[in-house]
């Protein structure tokens, strides 16, 4: 079993907009740290035609989505709180409006699992309506694999 994470933020700004200019400049290094990171599977790569299935999951335009497989929570949770991942977290409010939900969930995929925008909103949804569960929890309140 592998770790699947997907975060999703409504951003201050349009992702072009001079507010933004400053994380879009970290964007690449943090991405690839987490590419180079001990315990890293994948990561979904956005492209032009993926935007309006994210605004139609996440139901909104100015929204900066991820979603990637890891190998365990401890892998994951190592580089979220380390080194240039750790340095845009404690800089978010300045880029992202603080959300009444939980901006991240976490769930178990078999090996060889690559989870969709689809998959990711589903577990969104189970997390924000019923809280954690064994399909869909966060770092607070984890669990195991079965």
């Amino acid at each position: 079993m592998h770790l699947a994470q997907a975060n999703v933020a409504r951003m201050r700004a349009p992702y072009d907009d001079p507010l933004m200019a400053d994380f879009k400049a970290q964007l690449d290094i943090v991405n690839a740290t987490a590419d180079a990171a001990p315990g890293f599977v994948w990561r979904f790569v956005e492209d032009d035609e993926d935007g309006p299935e994210i605004a139609r999951v996440f139901g909104a335009d100015n929204v900066l989505f991820n979603l990637s497989v890891w190998e365990s929570i401890g892998a994951l949770e190592t580089w979220v709180y380390s080194g240039k991942h750790l340095d845009v977290v404690r800089k978010r409010t300045k880029w992202f409006e603080k959300s009444a939900r939980s901006p991240m969930v976490l769930w178990w995929v078999d090996d060889g699992h690559i989870p969709t925008i689809e998959e990711a909103g589903s577990r969104f949804e189970v997390l924000w309506r019923n809280g954690p569960s064994p399909g869909a929890f966060t770092f607070a309140t984890r669990f195991e694999t079965t």
